[in-house]
């Protein structure tokens, strides 16, 4: 299985996240409240250094694939995504630590990315699942991966803290791999 695809359409462009192009992120990743449902810290190089470097020993253990997200039309980088918690027995991943920039919300760019990897998930890396971990709050993100087709299966309660030290709710959303042929064929 090839661990370091590129994947693109005319939209966006999702290319490996390595050590040496993480600093094209750093403008998008210092934003305010950008990841405030996250429990990463990315706001400073140092802090966005560490998150890839996390992101990168997960991709050498075989359970990540970290991507740079590069928005065509705009033609400069929008923030970063990555398959995380790959399951290869029971071929069931998840996609998430997705974040984009402000002015890239909105623009039908996330849909994009996610169209991107769910067909290379199902397709190409013949996984039978992909899963979704959203704070209970994003309604935005909650939506969003609902007009995928996604199911919510449940909640986790207060099982994250967050950098506020907030202990979120996190809904886990899935989509089996005849849910996504059938409503994309």
């Amino acid at each position: 299985m090839d661990f370091t695809p590129t994947l693109e359409n005319d939209v966006v462009k999702l290319s490996p996240l390595t050590i040496n192009n993480f600093t094209e992120l750093i403008l998008v990743a210092s934003q305010k409240k950008l990841v405030q449902y996250s429990p990463s810290d990315i706001e400073t190089l140092e802090s966005l250094k560490d998150y890839v470097q996390i992101a990168l020993n997960q991709k050498n253990d075989g359970t990540s694939i970290p991507f740079i997200i590069f928005d065509k039309r705009k033609q400069c980088y929008a923030g970063s995504t990555r398959y995380m918690s790959i399951n290869l027995r029971n071929k069931v991943l998840e996609i998430g630590a997705t974040w984009i920039g402000k002015e890239f919300q909105g623009t039908g760019l996330n849909t994009q990315i996610k169209f991107l990897m769910l067909n290379y998930a199902f397709d190409e890396m013949d996984f039978e699942k992909v899963e979704f971990r959203i704070d209970e709050r994003n309604i935005a993100s909650r939506k969003a991966v609902e007009k995928l087709g996604c199911i919510l299966e449940g909640v986790l309660r207060e099982n994250v803290y967050l950098l506020d030290d907030f202990k979120r709710n996190t809904c886990c959303y899935g989509l089996l791999k005849s849910e996504w042929t059938s409503t994309n064929s």
